[in-house]
């Protein structure tokens, strides 16, 4: 495998913001709204993004989740790099269980092909999903173990998961590099490295770096164990999140990929002109987690049926639970929260992720945030 350059993976910081930022989109869909729109609502803010000096844009895997329409990261990265030119596209993240490897390595070597040297392939372990749309995903009840035996899977065994075994799989179908003997030696993911060394292939062997994604310290010990990027789900599991990437660092072992550690954090982020209005747009989100916690998901509903439902005080514990950990408020608010939460965890970058009813509140939100940073493009 040639060596993945470091500015794929590294960002540069811009404006005056304290690291690179970047974009988590899940494609919401709110009352009233099509999936269409929000997939057009998806492109303008991957522009936006991109014009502001965003470092990349990913799109997360969900299932059965109406409020929801990224289901199929690849195929949206593929309508999005088609709008796009600059921008690092990728999976915040693709779920692995989910799917046979050699079928990720072959559409990431399409979305490689597509847009060179632009695309990022992130992997979670969960199913993205309940537990009965887990198994419906699943092609069978234990995913091949075709990789066992790699340095990856031994670096990685103890670990006590399918997991490790699945992304060595993926890893050996990415850099076309199964030994002699082993059942796939003969099996080549395509587009991929073996274009390149066919004869007359003058296709470059590069591929979409890999990253890790997690909410829990599993993923953050794996991907320090093998020298990977890391992004840890802050945006849902903020608890966790200074643990999680105290324990990446302090299991990283330098590779190919990187000499030293590189982690992000997902975090839920909205900005508006005033902060009663931020809040209205918020707490549409925070009332379609709760529905989707007490297994009813639906749309994201309006900021007026938001402010109008009558929460039960239960409800309002777990709404303002929820709330505490997103940043939202005036421009000046928001940027000083996410400062502050840079500093607190050491991140090496934020992915901010703005969720509410409409379309237009959440590209305001990210115009806003690269005003307050004062970020090229403006």
């Amino acid at each position: 495998m040639d060596e993945i350059r470091g500015d794929e993976i590294r960002g540069k910081a811009q404006g005056t913001a304290p690291v690179p930022l970047s974009v988590l989109d899940l494609v919401t869909v709110g009352q009233g709204r099509t999936a269409s729109q929000a997939l057009r609502t998806g492109v303008e803010i991957a522009q936006l993004a991109e014009r502001r000096g965003f470092h990349r844009y990913w799109v997360a895997e969900h299932h059965s989740m109406p409020g929801v329409a990224s289901s199929s990261p690849a195929v949206i990265l593929a309508h999005t790099a088609a709008h796009t030119e600059r921008i690092r596209l990728g999976s915040g993240g693709v779920m692995l269980p989910n799917h046979a490897p050699l079928v990720i390595a072959e559409q990431f070597g399409t979305l490689e092909a597509m847009a060179p040297g632009r695309v990022d392939l992130g992997l979670g372990r969960a199913p993205g999903t309940d537990g009965a749309t887990a198994a419906a995903l699943r092609r069978t009840d234990r995913l091949n173990e075709g990789a066992m035996g790699s340095p990856l899977a031994e670096r990685s065994r103890d670990l006590g998961e399918d997991f490790p075994q699945q992304l060595a799989e993926l890893t050996r179908f990415l850099d076309d590099d199964f030994p002699d003997g082993h059942p796939y030696a003969r099996i080549h993911a395509v587009p991929g490295p073996v274009q390149a060394t066919s004869e007359g292939g003058v296709q470059s062997p590069a591929r979409p770096p890999l990253w890790l994604l997690g909410s829990s310290g599993f993923s953050a010990r794996l991907a320090g164990m093998l020298g990977l990027p890391f992004a840890f789900a802050h945006h849902f599991s903020a608890q966790n999140t200074v643990p999680a990437l105290e324990l990446y660092r302090e299991s990283f072992k330098p590779s190919a990929v990187l000499d030293a550690p590189y982690a992000l954090i997902g975090v839920a982020a909205l900005a508006a002109d005033d902060e009663r209005e931020a809040r209205r747009q918020v707490l549409t989100g925070a009332l379609s987690m709760l529905r989707l916690r007490s297994g009813r998901p639906g749309l994201v509903p309006t900021p007026e049926e938001a402010e109008a439902h009558a929460f039960t005080p239960m409800e309002r514990e777990f709404v303002d639970s929820w709330l505490v950990n997103i940043v939202h408020g005036t421009p000046d608010e928001v940027r000083t929260g996410l400062d502050d939460l840079a500093k607190r965890t050491g991140a090496d970058e934020l992915m901010i992720t703005a969720n509410a009813h409409g379309g237009d509140a959440r590209l305001h939100s990210y115009g806003l945030i690269a005003d307050a940073y004062g970020l090229p493009g403006a």
